[in-house]
């Protein structure tokens, strides 16, 4: 597949990079910081800014897939006002584009952890990470909202690392509202295993207009 890769240089986009190249599909990684992408074969990174819908348009035309992992930094005192509207403006250039399909990695933060409490509404949640889970969980509910992109969100397990126990397990599994637990009770997995998991769903969609979540 042609894929083009927003935010390939991060901490989730870089993962997702590694397995893509791995599996030989076409890659164009947009960044705002070209010479931050590895070189291969079979990527072109391309500068352009999330927040202007134009330009993402422009990087994404003539791609089989946008896959979303854009984020404005944790520590960004404006994170939850340039999440939403870096996400909007990806949603809206994928659409200029005339890409059919959209993969939005989003956050844990909306995972029901009881019949009417999502994880970022209950009281253990980490306050420096509640701005940028609330701006994941409202982006999730107006996506729900989309009907001319093929859409899917991923919330990633509650716990993820690189990784995690020094390898890559090379398994998961899947959930779609509540957070996956595994025998010790932890929703855990690392970021080279939710990768892997993103590039199945992108050869194999199972979750179109539909949200889901990984875990071991």
């Amino acid at each position: 597949m042609k894929v083009a890769l927003i935010g390939a240089s991060g901490f989730v986009g870089t993962a997702v990079l590694n397995e893509l190249v791995q599996r030989g599909h076409q890659v164009t990684a947009i960044v705002r910081n070209p010479e931050r992408v590895k070189e291969a074969e079979n990527v072109t990174a391309v500068k352009a800014n999330a927040l202007d819908e134009n330009e993402v348009a422009n990087a994404v035309n003539g791609h089989d897939v946008v896959v979303n992992t854009y984020n404005p930094g944790w520590n960004n005192p404006n994170i939850y006002e340039e999440s939403l509207q870096g996400e909007q403006a990806i949603q809206n250039g994928v659409k200029k584009a005339g890409v059919k399909r959209l993969f939005v990695v989003g956050g844990a933060g909306s995972l029901y952890v009881a019949p009417d409490t999502q994880l970022v509404d209950s009281p253990e949640f980490p306050g420096d990470w509640k701005a940028g889970a609330l701006a994941a969980r409202d982006y999730l509910n107006i996506l729900k909202n989309e009907q001319e992109l093929e859409w899917t969100f991923l919330s990633p397990a509650i716990e993820m690392h690189r990784g995690t126990a020094g390898v890559r397990r090379g398994t998961y599994r899947v959930g779609l509202e509540n957070p996956v637990f595994d025998e010790n009770g932890r929703s855990i997995i690392s970021v080279e295993d939710m990768a892997m998991a993103i590039v199945d769903e992108l050869e194999n969609p199972q979750h179109i207009r539909q949200r889901f979540t990984v875990a071991y």
